[in-house]
């Protein structure tokens, strides 16, 4: 969340943000990345889901080409910021074939996602790919008649991109804001 923050900040500027928050009502300090170490994962998550429907609000459709980006940005950051295990894993993938980058890549994506172990899953559909996530913070007390979990979207273009350097065709299925178990992302790989 601090790294979220920290990335929209610089992406709307901070006195943007500072309007979005008031517009909202939301509090002051959400503005300031440390404010959210303190918090546990139930607080954090709603504030997540609450930080992104104020953006959502306050841009309407231009919303989703902005948290797209902050999605985008926040790959090389949470590549950092990750512990011993995950940096090591991420060099081996590296080290692999372009082709078979692609698979790691999102499992890779999707254990430092997890809050829990399996919340967020990644499956073979005969060529394609299909990220699973099970909880989806964005989605927390949220509805809405499209899927909104644009961030997500945006960490698995980039973290494809960052595998093998090839822009895919990525789609959300399902969305839980649609009243649905699970989002379900689609990465179409065969032609």
């Amino acid at each position: 969340m601090r790294r979220f923050v920290e990335v929209l900040s610089a992406e709307i500027g901070h006195e943007t943000f500072t309007s979005v928050l008031s517009k909202a009502g939301l509090p002051d300090e959400w503005a300031h990345p440390a404010h959210f170490s303190a918090l546990d994962d139930e607080r954090t998550a709603q504030a997540y889901s609450r930080l992104q429907s104020a953006l959502r609000t306050y841009y309407g459709r231009g919303a989703r080409g902005i948290l797209l980006r902050i999605g985008t940005k926040l790959w090389g950051h949470l590549l950092d910021d990750s512990g011993f295990g995950i940096k090591a894993q991420s060099k081996i993938i590296r080290g692999l074939p372009k082709s078979l980058r692609r698979k790691p890549t999102l499992e890779l994506l999707a254990r430092i996602l997890s809050a829990t172990p399996g919340n967020v899953t990644v499956h073979t559909l005969d060529l394609d790919l299909l990220l699973v996530d099970q909880t989806s913070p964005t989605t927390l007390d949220q509805s809405d008649d499209a899927p909104i979990c644009f961030v997500t979207f945006g960490l698995i273009r980039e973290c494809l991109y960052w595998a093998d350097g090839q822009v895919y065709d990525i789609e959300e299925r399902t969305c839980r804001s649609m009243g649905e178990r699970q989002c379900e992302f689609k990465i179409t790989i065969g032609g």
